[in-house]
């Protein structure tokens, strides 16, 4: 079951590949990309087999995400968003929803959801806002209960893959209380959802992250869980999902550096070069550890979720990947020359690409800290400067 996965990310990365070019030119988004994901079943990734899905664990997305990002970290990257949703609906075990208080209802709900996403359906992840980044406790969107549902209203960015996906994961505070933050999975579909064309950056051109304007009605079975106030406790519970998962992109990222350099290096005879030489081992030792370290968080998600050294290990994979990525395809530019600084080189995208690595939710700094507290003995979920969620 893992090895079909991974082996057809392998199989897959290079047609991600011979796209990325265009769409990152352009600022597309990578549709075809998403087609081949899709006919290949990878959508059902992160569900269960009982539910037509693949069941893989977190440490074999991780393996599949790597793989992915040495096609293309920006479709890497928007399909994390889609194993993230599916990945922690399906976590929810039997034991895990009677002690969260999940109705059967909303049981029935989620095995809908994700039947549907092994079927071919792709979830994208609304929750950052301008100001407020991804930090649930500070978000301004807002839901109240209305007859048959809840109404939402509020505007999010860095959506990513925003007018493709078929349903958004959006956070909101509730109007009553707003110590109260829930999640819902919005239909593309549903009217008074409102897509604003503002992504045109530095990196990560091709994923579509665009603003998202709502002001919709959806139905109870809507809410995720069933329960309201679940997406802070769900934050402490399955940290992996909103800050490990990105670590895997950005090292197939880093390594995606490594490849294009070698590629780079041979075709103009600089391998003789020993400073070249030992910049490039040094990278391989570099990203050989991040791979080790998220290989390691991902290992320990699987067999102790939630447990406090396992977080520690999720934390530091995030920090080590986006530093890593950022650092590697530095030095593999600086290798390969000034000719790699042209627009539509491989090494000047991938640089741009893994230079988003650290500014991802949670960011370095963020993720620095919260190590810092950790190992000063204090509470890094609550203890600190900002909050983290």
């Amino acid at each position: 079951m893992a090895v079909d996965a991974l082996g057809t990310a392998r199989r897959l990365a290079p047609r991600l590949a011979a796209r990325a070019a265009e769409h990152d030119r352009e600022g597309t988004f990578p549709v075809e990309d998403f087609v081949d994901l899709r006919d290949a079943g990878l959508f059902g990734l992160m569900v269960p087999a009982t539910l037509g899905g693949i069941g893989a664990r977190f440490a074999e997305y991780a393996a599949v995400a790597t793989e992915l990002a040495r096609g293309n970290g920006a479709t890497a990257l928007v399909f994390n968003m889609h194993a993230s949703v599916t990945g922690a609906l399906g976590a929810v075990t039997e034991e895990l929803a009677e002690a969260l208080g999940v109705p059967d209802e909303a049981l029935a709900a989620r095995d809908r959801l994700l039947a549907e996403a092994a079927s071919g359906a792709w979830y994208g992840v609304a929750m950052s806002e301008r100001g407020a980044g991804a930090r649930l406790s500070q978000l301004s969107t807002v839901y109240e209960p209305v007859d048959g549902g809840f109404h939402i209203k509020g505007a999010k960015t860095f959506c990513s893959g925003a007018g493709h996906a078929d349903a958004y994961l959006v956070a909101a505070r509730s109007v009553a209380d707003q110590s109260v933050v829930s999640q819902f999975l919005v239909p593309a579909s549903v009217d008074g959802l409102r897509v604003e064309p503002t992504w045109d950056s530095l990196g990560m051109r091709a994923t579509a992250s665009h603003d998202l304007h709502l002001d919709v009605t959806v139905p109870a079975d809507r809410l995720l869980g069933g329960v309201e106030g679940l997406a802070l406790v769900v934050a402490q519970l399955m940290p992996h999902w909103l800050v490990a998962s990105y670590a895997a992109v950005y090292v197939g990222v880093a390594q995606a550096s490594i490849d294009a350099a070698v590629a780079h290096v041979n075709a103009r005879n600089l391998g003789e070069l020993p400073a070249i030489r030992a910049r490039i081992g040094r990278a391989d030792a570099a990203v050989a550890a991040a791979r080790l370290v998220v290989a390691e968080a991902a290992r320990r998600v699987d067999d102790e979720p939630g447990d406090a050294e396992t977080n520690r290990w999720v934390w530091r994979a995030k920090l080590l990947a986006g530093t890593t990525a950022a650092e590697v395809a530095a030095s593999m530019l600086e290798a390969a020359g000034t000719s790699a600084t042209r627009r539509g080189h491989p090494l000047e995208r991938l640089y741009r690409d893994a230079r988003c690595g650290s500014l991802h939710p949670a960011t370095s700094d963020v993720c620095a800290d919260w190590l810092g507290v950790a190992a000063i003995g204090g509470d890094p979920d609550r203890d600190g400067s900002a909050p983290r969620w």
